[in-house]
């Protein structure tokens, strides 16, 4: 059973002490056709702009950097938690082992390759990819580090909202992407210690929406895990995740976007700003643009792009997708 745990700011403000020279400060962008589409003003933390292309080497490296350097640490993903735990170990020294589903983005495997770490494709999903290292960490004795489900990846996810706070003041609005509720909690819980009246949004893709239906629950329940653009959303939920208790107090509202829409929304931004986003990272980015949230007029709101590990395959694909009438 995990053990009691309380995760305050001043852990999230510790965290982004501990990781600096390990993560990159990442750009904020305001977006003018978004801010015509909305009547807000909309910002986009461009965290893809990370050096592994993703917000997920926040919480690796904060994770590992508490770790004595001869630990052998195993980690599951479905790629850019993978790519945070590769990059921070190959800085510090630290053995890693990474269980990949083999059906993951190749651009997200051939990332990986380039690292010094054991690399184990397994299964054709976030979950057998997670059985796996959960029974690699029992047979040898390996430190496992969940990509969610820890409270030092959680308080390094946070600290993109220290970063952000730090550059942009009187923030109405965030909105978050939902995988398994790391990087929501975090910044979640930074966000509602700097305003409580902040509304923290969060989006999660229909195919694959364990989180909000726990949310809806009370409780972890088990659901359908359909292929999604947004890969590194996909999966099923611990039973014990300490994500949950944090969201339900942290999160205002959660929204569901589906396939053509992420699509829609990556090629958007692809269009109006010329960046390459990752389906997981363009869901938070969706929502707005199928105007799925309420209430933005006159706000100032910043949208989470988290990530860019996309393959060029994909990228040919959404630009197939028709556009919306």
């Amino acid at each position: 059973m995990r053990q009691t745990f309380f995760l305050s700011p001043a852990d999230i403000l510790v965290a982004h002490q501990r990781i600096a020279g390990i993560i990159q400060p990442t750009p904020l962008e305001i977006s003018r056709p978004l801010c015509a589409l909305t009547g807000a003003e909309v910002w986009l933390k461009l965290e893809l702009a990370q050096v592994t292309g993703s917000f997920k080497i926040r919480g690796a490296a904060n994770a590992l950097r508490q770790l004595p350097a001869t630990t052998h640490v195993v980690a599951c993903s479905a790629g850019n938690h993978a790519l945070g735990v590769a990059h921070t170990a190959a800085m510090i020294g630290t053995t890693a082992t990474l269980v990949v589903p083999a059906t993951a983005s190749p651009a997200k495997i051939a990332a990986l390759r380039r690292y010094p770490v054991e690399i184990v494709l397994h299964g054709t999903g976030y979950d057998a990819a997670e059985a796996e290292a959960l029974r690699m960490a029992a047979e040898y004795g390996w430190h496992f580090i969940s990509p969610y489900n820890d409270p030092l990846v959680i308080a390094g996810q946070g600290t993109l909202a220290v970063e952000l706070w730090q550059t942009l003041a009187d923030i109405d609005v965030v909105v978050v992407a939902v995988g398994g509720g790391g990087l929501a909690s975090g910044v979640g819980l930074w966000a509602k210690a700097m305003n409580p009246r902040v509304r923290v949004i969060g989006v999660q893709a229909a195919a694959s929406a364990a989180m909000t239906a726990a949310l809806r629950a009370g409780r972890v329940v088990p659901v359908v895990d359909e292929p999604t653009l947004a890969d590194g959303l996909a999966g099923n939920l611990a039973a014990d995740t300490i994500t949950l208790p944090i969201l339900q107090q942290v999160l205002d509202d959660m929204v569901l976007v589906d396939e053509p829409a992420i699509a829609r929304a990556m090629r958007w931004l692809i269009e109006e700003h010329h960046l390459i986003a990752e389906g997981s990272a363009a869901v938070p980015l969706a929502a707005l643009l199928e105007q799925q949230i309420s209430d933005l007029v006159g706000q100032r709101v910043v949208v989470l792009i988290c990530g860019r590990n996309v393959a060029a395959t994909t990228l040919q694909q959404i630009f197939a997708i028709p556009s919306k009438d």
